[in-house]
C-alpha cells in the first residue's frame, strides 16, 4: 500500500487518478481495496471542492461514483 495523502494540487489529483487505475480490480477488504476506497473519497472531495466537471479526467467522478455504488458506499 502506498502512502495516502490529501489532494491539494492538479499533480496530486492526477497521481490519485493514476493510482485508482492501478487498484481498480482490487477486492474489497484487502489493503489495496481499502486504499482504493480512501482514494475514491479523496478524489470525490477534491472534485467537489474545486467544481471539477465529471469528464475532466476520463470521467473520473462517474468512475468513482460507480465504484462507490458497487461497493455500497
Amino acid at each position: 500500500m502506498k502512502s495516502i495523502k490529501p489532494i491539494h494540487t492538479e499533480d496530486d489529483y492526477r497521481a490519485a487518478i493514476a493510482r485508482v487505475d492501478e487498484l481498480w480490480e482490487s477486492a474489497p477488504g484487502t489493503p489495496e481495496g481499502d486504499e482504493l476506497e480512501v482514494l475514491a473519497v479523496l478524489i470525490g472531495s477534491y472534485e467537489e471542492d474545486w467544481n471539477r466537471p465529471a469528464s475532466a479526467e476520463a470521467g473520473s467522478l462517474g468512475i468513482i461514483t460507480y465504484f462507490m455504488e458497487q461497493r455500497g458506499l
